[in-house]
């Protein structure tokens, strides 16, 4: 077979339909998740980045306090989202940076017992595993930021390894109530003025301090609740008594992680995705994916394209109406058509040759009467001649019409009035 008489095949496009199909199909699911993880992101992080902080298990996390906490029955709480308004019952803890200043830990909003654990070791993340930190200085008191919390504690350490013994020295213990806390590497403590010492060691160095004016609790050493504190059976003692103490009422016990850099907002694509405007997304959804599939999907028979200029005597007359209407003159086609009807009527009822103008007006009224109609020929043609709009015009023209079907007998369908805008 020769080439010239080979089939005619249907040319290819660079991307067939159903690759073209794949790729959209791909590239929503992954717009959709996209957004999604953007929604989530918050909720997708561990916490487990080696700082100080209820959801690291590093030394100087506090993920190891709350874990024994929770072994011990206690309930417990990690909380990363705005706390309701007027809680009271519970502990709130939190771990500020060092630049953390009370008007922020106050801005958490929660009206109960409030226990903030100093910052206290400056400490870098262990390449080789994850969620370890490897031990660099102590934070030294400059590093604070002058608004900050533990700036303004005036903390002091004691050189070495010691194992204090705290003594209580006011509410929430009793009076005397000793704890013997394990090995503790530069105790830390702090002398802020003001502040009502709870719980001190053995040198006068306060541990604990209490807001004079409300249940607000400093504690100057981490290391009395971090993961390498509470590693020593005694540290985890003194530890858990402190918050047990301090605990209002039946409430839990909640690890505040907002201030480190963990806290989950509301936003915009979480309020789509979650109930009740989760149904409104699907909706829309829907919605989208049958459009795509209708514009996907030739329905009906394929419309052709016409001429720019169409050609036979329609076009013509459709293009000279235009005309008509552009310039303003449709008004003034009544006495045209007035004319052209009074010619039909003549020849339909074979009026007299010779007859035109008024004396072809009056035969026709007088015919009019003769066969009962509403209206003389005379009275249509004046309306038609002189009416002042294109719409007026139209009622007259059917009302011509009309007339000349009764006059002539013929069938309505017969003849048809023509547009307003036509040029007959």
């Amino acid at each position: 077979m020769s080439a010239a008489e080979a089939p005619a095949r249907a040319p290819s496009g660079p991307v067939s339909p159903l690759a073209g199909v794949a790729m959209a199909l791909v590239g929503v699911f992954a717009f959709s998740a996209l957004m999604v993880l953007l929604a989530y992101a918050p909720d997708l992080r561990g916490g487990d980045d080696g700082g100080a902080q209820a959801l690291s298990k590093s030394a100087i996390g506090f993920a190891g306090i709350a874990e024994a906490l929770r072994l011990s029955g206690e309930p417990v709480v990690v909380n990363r989202a705005a706390l309701p308004a007027g809680r009271r019952g519970g502990l709130l803890v939190v771990t500020p940076t060092p630049s953390t200043s009370r008007k922020a830990i106050e801005g958490l909003s929660f009206d109960g017992p409030v226990l903030v654990v100093l910052p206290k070791w400056l400490a870098g993340r262990d390449p080789r595993r994850r969620g370890w930190v490897r031990k660099v200085a102590i934070l030294d008191p400059a590093m604070f930021e002058p608004s900050s919390i533990a700036a303004k504690a005036g903390l002091q350490r004691r050189a070495g390894v010691t194992s204090p013994v705290l003594r209580a020295g006011s509410a929430p213990f009793a009076a005397g109530q000793a704890f013997d806390a394990g090995p503790v590497d530069s105790l830390q403590s702090l002398t802020a003025p003001g502040w009502v010492p709870v719980l001190a060691d053995e040198t006068g160095g306060t541990i604990l301090a209490r807001d004079p004016h409300r249940p607000f609790y400093i504690l100057s050493d981490p290391d009395l609740l971090n993961t390498q504190g509470v590693g020593r059976i005694r540290t985890l003692a003194t530890g858990l008594a402190i918050l047990r103490a301090l605990r209002a009422d039946d409430g839990p016990v909640i690890f505040d992680v907002r201030l480190n850099g963990l806290g989950r907002e509301r936003s915009v694509l979480r309020l789509l995705l979650e109930p009740p405007f989760l149904g409104v997304t699907l909706c829309l959804a829907v919605a989208a994916a049958l459009a795509g599939i209708q514009a996907l999907f030739r329905f009906g028979p394929v419309r052709r394209g016409g001429r720019a200029i169409p050609l036979g005597k329609t076009a013509l007359v459709d293009n000279t109406a235009a005309l008509v209407r552009l310039a303003g003159r449709e008004h003034r086609l009544g006495g045209r058509y007035a004319d052209l009807t009074a010619d039909l009527a003549a020849r339909g009822v074979g009026a007299p040759r010779g007859l035109g103008g008024e004396a072809l007006a009056a035969f026709l009224d007088r015919l009019s009467a003769r066969r009962r109609l509403p209206k003389p020929f005379s009275v249509l043609e004046s309306e038609a001649r002189l009416t002042p709009s294109a719409a007026r015009l139209v009622g007259a023209a059917e009302e011509l019409h009309r007339w000349r079907v009764e006059l002539t007998g013929e069938a309505d369908d017969a003849a048809t009035p023509p547009p307003a805008g036509s040029a007959a």
